[in-house]
């Protein structure tokens, strides 16, 4: 990760705000659903992709019963 020059504050909602250039940047987009990840002292946001739940992928996937998977596992699950 490299640092960009933005130092922001937490509002007392809890909120931080991320600015436009970097939202457009980024193709952020209002209600874009974003993961959170802890290590040590660090938070990392990262924007959200469905990944299948047998081999990970972030191509191609559908949802199949409450559950994500991608077009090439569903062909080898019809073998």
């Amino acid at each position: 990760m490299k640092p960009i020059g933005i130092v922001k504050r937490i509002d007392d909602l809890g909120r931080i705000l991320l600015p436009k250039n970097l939202r457009d940047s980024m193709h952020i987009k209002t209600d874009d659903p974003f993961e959170l990840f802890v290590d040590e002292n660090s938070i990392l946001l990262k924007k959200y992709q469905p990944s299948c739940i047998f081999c990970n992928s972030t191509e191609d996937v559908q949802k199949f019963k409450d559950k994500t998977i991608c077009a090439n596992c569903i062909k080898e699950l019809h073998r």
